[in-house]
């Protein structure tokens, strides 16, 4: 028995009759907050790049798919085989010029491609801008969105060009805060967002996982700053901002050595 048969088995183990009480009681609606879960904890790992810790998110979200499959095949709807045909076949399909006889010779070519395959899917309907789930992270969303408009052309030329509109949407920003008006601010910060977003694009940084490292670099800086604070007895609600400051300093050049 090959290890991906065995796991399949584990599965079904669970969910039998005299499986786990907790793995019988979940459906797909209670299984959704662990498949996001799951799916970030890969994206941590990956941050990180410990191969051993990769490997092991890698298992759990394998699992979660699994344990959908075999819901799934519980509900007579499909199984594990089924899903993997349906990816080989759509692979296949999309990549015409490994498996077939077309040639393109550039990574737009190539998406240029994969977006006919996917209206001939039905996958695009009336907007090059469909099938970029709402449920994506709004810095990734409009990222994919973004790129989607920039195949047909809608798009800077150069990226001097969106620093321009950067300037253009602070300023717009300064306006609204003099304003005091909280939908207008919330409007223009919003665009700001989205232009940096642009930016990110432009440089090739994914800009969910630019600010997830940022996050995690002011977490450990942060906790830097705890740590001394509670090395020398003190409670960092009594410690200055200045005091702070430094510890926050210590903490950059430490990391950097």
């Amino acid at each position: 028995m090959n290890n991906f048969q065995k796991l399949l088995d584990i599965m079904t183990s669970l969910r039998s009759e005299n499986g786990c009480p907790w793995d019988r009681e979940q459906t797909r609606e209670s299984l959704k907050p662990f498949l996001i879960e799951e799916t970030y904890e890969v994206l941590e790992a990956l941050d990180e790049g410990e191969p051993e810790k990769i490997k092991e998110e890698l298992g759990d979200l394998l699992f979660q798919i699994i344990f959908h499959c075999q819901i799934a095949k519980e509900k007579a709807e499909f199984d594990m085989d089924d899903v993997i045909r349906k990816i080989s076949d759509k692979m296949i399909a999309r990549h015409p010029h490994v498996f077939g006889k077309e040639r393109f010779e550039t990574s737009e070519e190539v998406l240029k491609q994969w977006d006919e395959r996917k209206k001939e899917e039905g996958k695009l309907r009336e907007s090059i801008l469909e099938g970029i789930p709402k449920e994506l992270p709004s810095l990734l969303r409009a990222q994919r969105l973004q790129a989607r408009a920039a195949r047909v052309g809608f798009d800077w030329e150069k990226i001097e060009n969106v620093l321009e509109k950067l300037d253009e949407e602070l300023e717009e920003f300064r306006d609204a805060l003099k304003s005091k008006e909280q939908k207008g601010i919330e409007d223009e910060l919003g665009d700001i967002f989205f232009v940096l977003v642009n930016i990110s694009r432009f440089v090739g940084v994914n800009p969910e996982d630019a600010l997830r490292k940022t996050i995690s670099k002011f977490i450990s800086r942060f906790r830097y700053i705890e740590m001394k604070a509670a090395d020398a007895g003190r409670c960092l609600a009594d410690m200055s901002l200045e005091e702070m400051d430094t510890l926050w300093e210590e903490a950059k050049q430490s990391s950097r050595r």
